[in-house]
């Protein structure tokens, strides 16, 4: 699996948590409240998490590739909910969990 994250700082944290999840929420599963929210994705997942003026985003895939699309995906939609502010949304590769076992 693999994991990347970012933080918004914005004032309307939860505002645009609500506003994902709505959107793609006409076309996908979709799971939240004003705090949190679950985005499932064909090609991934992004778990939102809204704490006074952050948003926390976590997106995962299957492959590299997906991830990408994920992050794609999610970065330009909220890119363009959040124009006035222009939000600058840089991902962190978390570390994909190793396949090698240990006898």
């Amino acid at each position: 699996m693999f994991t990347s994250t970012a933080q918004i700082t914005t004032e309307r944290a939860n505002g645009y948590l609500q506003q994902l999840c709505k959107h793609f929420g006409h076309k996908v599963e979709v799971q939240f409240d004003p705090k949190s929210g679950l985005i499932k994705l064909p090609f991934g997942t992004c778990a939102l998490n809204a704490d006074q003026n952050i948003l926390d985003m976590t997106v995962s895939a299957e492959t590299q590739a997906e991830l990408t699309k994920v992050r794609r995906v999610i970065a330009s939609h909220l890119e363009r909910f959040a124009f006035r502010e222009n939000p600058k949304i840089v991902w962190r590769e978390l570390a994909a969990p190793s396949s090698a076992t240990n006898p």
